[in-house]
């Protein structure tokens, strides 16, 4: 059977999202259907909207989600009917030669559902990220639907704040903890404190990471860090490249920090990060910078000042592992990852929701159902 259901569509570049009814298939195998029960409005959805990702409209918009797993496809093993789940946009392969190493977390096959969800009219939908969750049903990968034991969280679960993992929080925090990876008594600073860099800022206090200290152009975002354990606040606004450095300089002994995350990722936070970080130190970047941006650093200071110069794509995370693992340190007290869920809304509210998330009002809208 197939099922006809609301959904957020993005029809062409830059005009307003619509709720329209479409179409999710039944699964076929290696494919699982998931009654959606949150879904967070991320800034990568507003990319596809703005056409920032790609021109294969219309897009299905919404990819960071929890719910239930409602129906699977043939040879599927790892979930069942009922069974909660957090999705994630990468499922892995399990045969490429990153996988074969030992490295699933760099997998170089990621794959989605192979049948299309379609409009009424049978339209194919592109979605966002493979997923496409602004629906209440969506088809996705075996892969990529990552099961949670509920029953060890209690009542910290929530799939508004358990759906977040699907894409932003989870850059953030395993830019620090699995990307840096930020060390017990580090000094940290993270450029950017929207969400990714917040979620950046928890997981470098998760790591144990000595000093924290978050830079930002917005002092609402700055007081985000601080409730998420930030140390130190640094407003860059009217500060250039130099001031930047000096600031961080100032509170890390004159050295700089043993690790700069750039959650903003443009040429200018990104040469902070390089000179701000100590001698030897890390440069992670998470911030998705633009097709046109161009880094120029001479050579010799790469050279002269050693240490690692990193990408961090999706937090370079595990899905099986470092989201039930994450969830639990949530339900544990140690990690508020409910901090990240400023309001919740409706199906059709998601519009507004980008409009509030360019004012800088909210670390994450979520769409209940």
């Amino acid at each position: 059977m197939a099922w006809t259901v609301p959904a957020v569509i993005s029809r062409t570049k830059g005009a307003p999202v619509e709720t329209v009814d479409i179409v999710v298939p039944e699964p076929v195998a290696g494919e699982v259907v998931v009654d959606v029960a949150a879904c967070g409005v991320c800034h990568t959805d507003l990319h596809y909207r703005e056409g920032g990702i790609n021109d294969d409209y219309p897009f299905l918009l919404g990819h960071e989600a929890a719910g239930t797993v409602s129906a699977v496809g043939e040879g599927v093993t790892n979930v069942a009917p009922g069974d909660p789940v957090v999705l994630n946009w990468r499922a892995v392969c399990g045969q490429c030669r990153a996988c074969k190493r030992g490295r699933p977390q760099y997998c170089f096959a990621t794959h989605n559902a192979s049948q299309s969800m379609t409009l009424t009219d049978g339209t194919p939908l592109s979605p966002a990220l493979g997923i496409g969750a602004f629906t209440p049903k969506t088809l996705v990968a075996a892969g990529q639907a990552t099961k949670i034991d509920t029953s060890v969280l209690g009542d910290s679960w929530d799939p508004a704040v358990a759906g977040l993992l699907g894409c932003g929080v989870m850059a953030g925090i395993g830019a620090a903890v699995n990307t840096a990876p930020v060390q017990r008594g580090d000094t940290v600073a993270v450029i950017g404190c929207g969400g990714v860099g917040c979620a950046a800022v928890a997981g470098a206090v998760l790591a144990g990471a000595r000093r924290v200290i978050a830079v930002d152009l917005d002092d609402k975002k700055l007081s985000w860090a601080e409730q998420l354990g930030a140390t130190h606040t640094v407003n860059s606004r009217g500060l250039d490249e130099d001031g930047v450095v000096a600031a961080i300089a100032e509170v890390t002994d004159s050295f700089g920090a043993d690790v700069v995350i750039d959650a903003v990722g443009r040429p200018e936070t990104w040469r902070q990060a390089f000179y701000g970080r100590d001698l030897a130190g890390t440069v992670v970047l998470v911030g998705v910078p633009t097709p046109e941006m161009q880094l120029q650093v001479p050579l010799l200071d790469v050279f002269g000042r050693g240490g690692a110069l990193k990408s961090s794509w999706y937090g370079d995370c595990l899905p099986e592992r470092d989201f039930p693992q994450l969830l639990e340190l949530h339900a544990a007290g140690r990690l508020p990852l409910d901090a990240f869920v400023s309001e919740r809304i409706g199906l059709d509210d998601v519009e507004e929701a980008f409009a509030t998330m360019k004012r800088g009002d909210v670390l994450r809208s979520v769409v209940v159902f």
